[in-house]
């Protein structure tokens, strides 16, 4: 379960030169061709791995119905992010894999709503298959980020 947490803060690190390497408006621009932004994918990934993992085990996620609203699967930039946020979601960004690397290693994770993803072929029957496939999705995204940011 290790180098799950190592590969998803090194994907966190690659995410965080976006956020320190663009400003408010390039953060919230929506490239012609694109259904969504940089900060949108950002949100999107945090978000994702709290539900992925955290809301199927039962659990309190760290972020808010709010944040959910806006970023989980299906939905799309519908405003102008503001500094405030993009505050917020820099912080959870870390904030998020730091605590769940602690309560899995407390073993909190005791039950689990199996999940079929979208993707069709993964089946997700634990905190431990949630956070691999958390690890694959954002990678998926990384690399829509990177394309978003050739047209910014």
């Amino acid at each position: 379960m290790n180098q799950l947490f190592d590969v998803s803060t090194t994907s966190r690190n690659m995410v965080s030169k976006f956020l320190s390497g663009y400003n408010l408006d390039q953060l919230n621009t929506i490239p012609e061709g694109f259904s969504n932004n940089l900060i949108w994918n950002i949100g999107h990934i945090i978000v994702s791995q709290q539900l992925l993992v955290y809301k199927l085990s039962g659990l309190p996620m760290m972020v808010s119905d709010e944040l959910v609203e806006k970023y989980k699967k299906g939905t799309k930039p519908e405003h102008i992010v503001t500094q405030a946020e993009v505050d917020e979601i820099k912080s959870l960004l870390f904030e998020t894999i730091q605590q769940t690397k602690v309560d899995y290693d407390y073993q909190i994770f005791k039950n689990y709503m199996e999940y079929t993803t979208s993707t069709g072929n993964h089946v997700l029957r634990n905190a431990e298959d949630a956070m691999a496939f958390s690890n694959f999705h954002e990678g998926l995204h990384i690399g829509i980020m990177m394309s978003i940011r050739k047209f910014i």
